[in-house]
């Protein structure tokens, strides 16, 4: 059976920082969903499954065949959906075979349902194309759309998904869960898209500690990550209940042990005992004091370790914030007009239609199509 087995992977950036330390994972057949914050590597990891990247260390072996759908399709001018597919070649042979213009052998080598299958193929995407169409005349979500039917198409043994629903709208997403739910070979998706997730049979989440996998898909996880929290949470709480209880008892007893000094000293001073037995005193008196402080030692020292392992089991996030300058700019003052405008991509339907819009003073607005757009990208 296909499989991918990552064991004790390590991977850093060329300034040395850490992103995957000690990864073990173990894929089969399933759709596995990679889930994470920002930065903790779930990008990378796919690209060293492809062998883009090199491991710092570990090791990836992997039983199978295995294609590769990024966030985004990068173009040339002149290519072609049939190019997502592998099919150029072919296509050509079987026109050319049509056309009368091949030789018996090109004949025989030609794949007469090539150009069907790949029909079938873009209409289960929502894409009734023809397999000529240039990429260039497509949307970033038809792009994507096209370039899963064309991994898919391929038949290999595992499909590496990064954000393949990002570029997409509702009914492209739906065409993508759909296509992953009739997908008999391993699946490992990384997204943010909780309804993909859902489909999931697995979700594995990476951490800045390590990688977890958990079975079901996205209400499953975070049902099983809430009671596995809960416990972390009381666990660190306990550890630190514990060292704090051991530094007041050492603190106790030091105090303790101060005070029958003192009366020691005060009984000697008295001049009614004679000097061997104060010497013998002071001599068990030190000896006391040595061995209690050993044992408060000691404890403390187990405190802290229980401590500081139940603190290293818990992620700790930074908080992210983002301060933005004013802009200085008066209420009144008129920033942008717009009038009516109207745009999208070549060759296809507007994303943008009649709109009107100003922004006034220091208002900030984030709309990526309408970003595009003003920068002259669309």
């Amino acid at each position: 059976m296909p499989s991918i087995t990552v064991s004790q992977l390590n991977r850093s950036t060329p300034d040395g920082r850490a992103v995957l330390v000690n990864l073990d994972l173990l894929f089969h057949c399933e759709r596995t969903g990679i889930v994470g914050r920002n930065g903790t590597g779930k990008s990378t990891l796919l690209r060293l499954l492809t062998g883009e990247l090199a491991p710092t260390g570990g090791s990836i072996a992997i039983d199978g065949k295995i294609a590769m759908l990024r966030q985004t399709v990068q173009i040339s001018a002149d290519e072609s959906i049939a190019d997502l597919f592998g099919a150029r070649a072919g296509l050509a042979l079987l026109h050319k075979a049509e056309g009368g213009a091949a030789t018996l052998d090109e004949i025989g080598e030609a794949d007469w349902t090539l150009e069907a299958r790949i029909d079938e193929a873009l209409a289960h995407v929502g894409l009734p194309l023809p397999a000529d169409t240039p990429l260039a005349r497509l949307s970033g979500g038809q792009r994507t759309r096209a370039a899963l039917a064309g991994a898919m198409f391929a038949a290999h043994d595992f499909l590496l998904l990064d954000e393949p629903t990002n570029n997409l709208d509702r009914a492209g997403r739906q065409a993508v869960r759909d296509l992953l739910a009739g997908w008999r070979g391993g699946a490992i998706v990384v997204s943010h898209d909780r309804e993909l997730l859902e489909e999931m049979d697995a979700i594995v989440e990476l951490t800045s500690r390590r990688g977890a996998r958990y079975g079901g898909g996205w209400s499953a996880y975070l049902a099983r990550k809430a009671i596995e929290q809960a416990a972390l949470e009381a666990q660190l709480a306990g550890a630190e209940k514990r060292a704090a209880a051991a530094q007041r008892q050492a603190q106790a007893a030091t105090e303790k042990q101060d005070r029958r000094d003192s009366r020691g000293r005060a009984k000697a001073a008295r001049g009614d005992m004679p000097k061997i037995l104060i010497g013998g005193l002071k001599r068990r008196a030190e000896e006391t004091r040595a061995a209690g402080s050993r044992l408060a030692e000691r404890q403390r020292a187990e405190a802290e370790e229980l401590l500081s392992v139940a603190r290293a089991k818990i992620e700790v996030v930074a908080p992210l914030s983002v301060g933005l300058p004013s802009t200085g700019l008066p209420a009144s003052r008129i920033v942008l007009a717009l009038h009516h405008i109207y745009a999208g991509y070549e060759g296809g339907q507007p994303v943008i239609e009649n709109l009107s819009l100003t922004l006034t003073g220091p208002e900030r607005v984030a709309i990526t199509p309408l970003f595009c757009l003003l920068i002259g990208t669309t």
